[in-house]
């Protein structure tokens, strides 16, 4: 069986597919306008990608060469044109829970980064400054109330780290119920936007973790930033469709909101490039490149669950996870 890996992929998911017997052809660096060619070209069974774009053009290629299945190396699969496969009998798959604890510890580290303004304090040492007098106050997390949107493996691990903090924890999430609250030890947070909106003023922090889909774009706008506390910490480690980032600048900047932002509307897909966001410019903004998942013990984890899926596939035509 042949498997196109179109990203960068863990010598061990290469390791277990060869081991399989797949015939593995490696194309990180194929942009997402040139898959398409790459699929022609190789005709294989298997697509892998992390953040590489899928896109019908690919799909179509992909029908007509044979494909059967495309696995995102991830949670999230916005990145696929799902429909698309759909129509073309294509499966599509991803590897949901092998990432949550890496994008629970950033935003955590975010969170604590906003907090003691560690960047701006690194900033200015490096630049031979020493100002204690300026970062030697902080407000303290603990105690603080912080509200979870989106209560899926991720949120759950933010919730026991935030809970290993002294922070209390909200759920707020579209299967929110009272029982799987008390399970948790948090506070129901119900289900809906209105609920949602009503909890936002008595909230310190707001993090979020919701998938990018229709109902979650632009979900965090100028209603939502003009509910939330001022001075409150905006976390961001989901995707950049869920928010507007011009009502987030006018919020921090007339509400003194402080955002840790691992993800952007309008972000590249390039690995490297020269690009700049005007978020990322204002005061109280600490900022990633949109590597929450990007740990070596989660890209082990999901490698492993790329393997089982195509082990499966090969063996029974069934595909695991599948989304569409």
């Amino acid at each position: 069986m042949k498997v196109l890996i179109a990203d960068k992929f863990e010598k061990a998911g290469h390791d277990g597919l060869a081991a399989l017997g797949c015939e593995i052809s490696s194309q990180p660096d194929v942009t997402a306008d040139a898959l398409k060619d790459a699929i022609a070209a190789f005709a294989p069974s298997v697509l892998i990608v992390r953040s590489k774009k899928v896109q019908k053009a690919a799909i179509e290629a992909g029908a007509g060469a044979g494909l059967k299945g495309i696995i995102r190396a991830g949670a999230g699969y916005d990145n696929i044109d799902c429909a698309a496969a759909a129509a073309k009998n294509i499966a599509a798959c991803n590897c949901p829970g092998t990432n949550s604890v890496a994008v629970a510890e950033l935003t955590m580290g975010l969170l604590v980064c906003l907090d003691r303004r560690i960047p701006e304090q690194t900033a200015e040492l490096k630049n031979g400054q020493w100002n204690k007098k300026t970062y030697a106050v902080a407000r303290g997390l603990k105690g603080m109330t912080m509200i979870l949107i989106g209560m899926g493996a991720i949120g759950r691990e933010v919730t026991r780290r935030a809970q290993a903090f002294g922070i209390h924890v909200i759920g707020h999430s579209l299967n929110m119920t009272r029982d799987r609250a008390r399970d948790l030890g948090i506070e129901h947070g119900g289900s809906t936007r209105a609920e949602l909106l009503a909890l936002l003023p008595r909230c310190d922090i707001v993090s979020l973790h919701v998938a990018a889909n229709k109902e979650s774009d632009h979900m965090c706008n100028a209603e939502f930033f003009a509910a939330m506390k001022p001075g409150a910490y905006f976390i961001n480690t989901a995707r950049g469709s869920v928010m507007s980032e011009a009502a987030l600048r006018d919020a921090i900047t007339t509400r003194k909101l402080r955002a840790g932002l691992d993800v952007f509307e309008d972000e590249p897909a390039e690995g490297a490039c020269a690009w700049t966001t005007p978020t990322a410019a204002l005061p109280g903004v600490v900022t990633a490149h949109h590597i929450g998942a990007s740990t070596d013990q989660a890209q082990l984890a999901v490698a492993e669950e790329v393997i089982r899926i195509v082990k499966v596939f090969k063996e029974t035509g069934r595909w695991e996870n599948r989304v569409n």
